[in-house]
This record gives C-alpha cells, structure tokens and sequence, in this order.
C-alpha cells in the first residue's frame, strides 16, 4: 500500500498524537510505502527520510513553540496543507489517507480525497474534539461543531482510539457515526534505568512522577498542592515535559517553599524518559481529560502503578485497585490518599507494577499497525467497489 498520513503535529512537534502517529507510521514502514504531510517548525527540514518515512513538512510561520501550536499555525497548516498535498498527489499516487485530528488537519485530508479520488479513514485523538480545560474545544462553538460534523460524515471510516473519544463523537457531533474503536499503541520500550545517584536521590525516598506537555488540561498545579502533604513521606515529584504554564507552575513551587521535593526535568529523549520511569515509584496524573493517556501504557511497561482521575479514554485499560487507582475526577483528596497507600506499601507497588508490565503487553504498536491495516484495506475496497458500481450505472444509461 502507498499510504499519506495528514498530521498538524509530528515529532519533535507536539505530542502524544503526535508521537503515535509516528509509531504507526514507522511501523507501517516495514512493509508499506508511507508518507507524513506535516508541519514544519523551526530547524526542520521541509522534506527527510525518517526511520523509513518520508516526512513532507509546509512552512507554517507562526508556530513559535515545538510542544504547542496556536490557532495562527493552525490555520496556516490548513491551506498550505492543501497546497503542498495537492503538489504530492499530481506527483505520486496514494492507496489511502490516514487523517489525524479532525480539527486542524481534517480539512487537509478531506480535500485531499476529494482532490485525489482516493478513501480518507479519519482519526480521533479525542482533544481535537473534547478538551474540557479550552474555551475554544469545538464542542463549545456551533460553527466548530458544524465544520467538524461535516468532516466526520464525509470520511470514508472514523476511528477513535477509545470508547470515551467515540461517545463524544456521538454526543457532541453525529450520533449516526458508530466508529471503529483502535487503542494506541507503543513500541516495546528501551531497556536501562537511571541510577538515583545521578540524580542526587537517595534510595529510601518515593520517586512519584508524571510526563506530558506543561498545559491547563493537565492540571500539574494539583500535583504541586499535594506535595505539601506528601512531601513529609520522603517523598519527590518529578514533572517531564514542557509547555506553556512551565513558568506558572515553577513560580507556585517557589512559593510553597517545598525544598526541593519537586523537580522539573524538562524535555528529555525517550531513553531518558524510559530510564526515569524505571527510576521511580509512582505514575500520577491530574489530567482533566485524555482522548486515550498513551503515557499511561509506557508507565506501565515500565512497572509503575498508576494513580489517575477517571474521565477519558484510560478507561478502557485502567481498572481501579488493580493497576492503580481510577479517582473521580478532581477529587483532590482522595487522590492523596492513594497516592499515600503506594508510598507506605512497597510490596504493594511492586505487585501492581508487575501485573502492569503484563497487561501492557496487548498495547504494543505492531498489534495497533496490523488493525490498521486491515481498515486501511476495507477502505479501499469498499471506494474501489462504490467506485465500479457508479461506472456501470454511467455505462448502463
């Protein structure tokens, strides 16, 4: 298959969504013909070769940061997205387009199919379409929810990587679109954990941490409110990523005076990221809402149990008491309390951290690729026969 991926972000731009469609893509790689039409942010080459995928990148000059884009680059990702598509599509000939997000990049690869005669199976992250924390989510505007509707309906296929995604789908936008449910996936992890010597840690504390871009949605200011609590348990917070409301965030733990129990590592490669989590104790996670929480599957192969609300697409593989704890949301002590479980029992951690290590397993990204395939291919059979039965109509009047 010949396969074009439309995507807003790709890495080193974004983030989970992202990076999944990077995983997909690499793995498709290994036996199919696969491009990426991207973004290209500063110091990006507008065309590469990356881990067998051929990555085309439009100029969008208004992107200012790698981990999150504004409403300007968006925009601009949409007509220039079209532009430089089209130019592919006039050069070399495409089986499918995988589009993911529905807002920005839908109207790209529903212009796209359109332009090219070719099927368009759409992709839910479920923050292009739900994100609680934004007044500008499209499920709080008529128009947005209008546009988006319409892409959703012209698509060939709608997939959504979780049950909460596809229910929002049908909630806030086309209750006719039942959806294909695909959970995400990730490549096996690399091996190695850092040493807490390295990073100046002593053994007999807890090491609690959490990954993911410094934004509203994530709520992390929770995380630094309990540490007044938790903090009395030898216990330190280590924060992964950046964003926005970095600055914010390090501002309120200056002014908690908590003394070094909190530690902002910033943006680290995936090894690193790996050998931290194997570092630590505890996976926590304040996030108002996750489409799916591909992060919580790379916790658990990692050993960690988790601690998290119960509102999004984690749902579907978190099981509360099980590989951690499902709080309701914004529940902000019980939250602490389980937190407060896992420091004091060790065994604990460790028996959940080993059940999460094996259930993980079903979440590797060649299961994801395999499924994806097989949809890629009903796609094109049922364009390719919609597509004949329409010719024979033409020949027969």
């Amino acid at each position: 298959m010949r396969i074009l991926f439309c995507n807003y972000e790709y890495p080193p731009l974004g983030g989970g969504g992202g990076m999944v469609n990077a995983f997909l893509a690499q793995e498709l790689a290994k036996r199919h013909q696969v491009t990426v039409l991207t973004s290209r942010g500063r110091g990006l080459a507008g065309q590469s070769v990356e881990n067998g995928v051929r990555v085309v990148r439009v100029p969008v000059l208004f992107r200012t940061q790698q981990s999150v884009a504004n409403l300007p680059s968006m925009l601009a990702f949409v007509g220039m997205g079209i532009f430089e598509g089209r130019k592919l599509l006039q050069k070399d000939r495409y089986d499918v387009i995988n589009t993911h997000f529905v807002l920005p990049s839908g109207p790209v690869g529903d212009a796209l199919s359109h332009f090219g005669r070719i099927p368009n199976v759409l992709t839910v992250h479920g923050g292009d379409l739900y994100d609680p924390s934004k007044r500008m989510s499209p499920h709080r505007h008529s128009v947005l929810r209008m546009w988006a509707r319409r892409l959703l309906q012209r698509a060939d296929m709608v997939i959504g990587q979780s049950t909460n995604t596809l229910a929002n789908i049908r909630r806030f936008y086309a209750p006719e679109i039942e959806g294909i449910r695909v959970p995400l996936g990730i490549p096996k992890p690399t091996l190695g954990r850092a040493s807490r010597q390295e990073y100046g840690f002593a053994e007999d504390e807890v090491l609690l941490v959490t990954v993911g871009r410094l934004v509203a949605r994530k709520a992390i200011s929770q995380l630094i409110g309990m540490m007044d609590t938790l903090g009395r348990y030898r216990t330190r917070l280590l924060i992964i990523g950046t964003g926005p409301q970095e600055q914010l965030l390090k501002e309120e733990y200056y002014k908690r005076r908590l003394n070094g129990q909190i530690l902002f590592l910033g943006q680290v490669d995936d090894t690193e990221k790996f050998r931290i989590l194997r570092m630590s104790d505890i996976y926590a996670s304040t996030s108002q809402h996750e489409g799916f929480g591909l992060v919580f599957l790379e916790a658990m192969a990692c050993g960690l149990p988790i601690v998290c609300y119960d509102h999004g697409g984690q749902t579907d593989f978190l099981q509360d008491q099980e590989t951690g704890y499902l709080v309701p949301l914004n529940n902000v002590e019980l939250f602490k309390s389980c937190c407060e479980l896992l420091i004091k029992s060790p065994g604990l951690r460790t028996t959940i951290g080993n059940n999460n290590e094996l259930r993980v397993a079903g979440f590797y990204i060649d299961r994801c690729a395999l499924t994806y395939e097989r949809i890629f291919e009903d796609a094109i059979h049922a364009r390719n026969s919609l597509t004949g039965r329409l010719e024979s109509t033409l020949n027969a009047t």
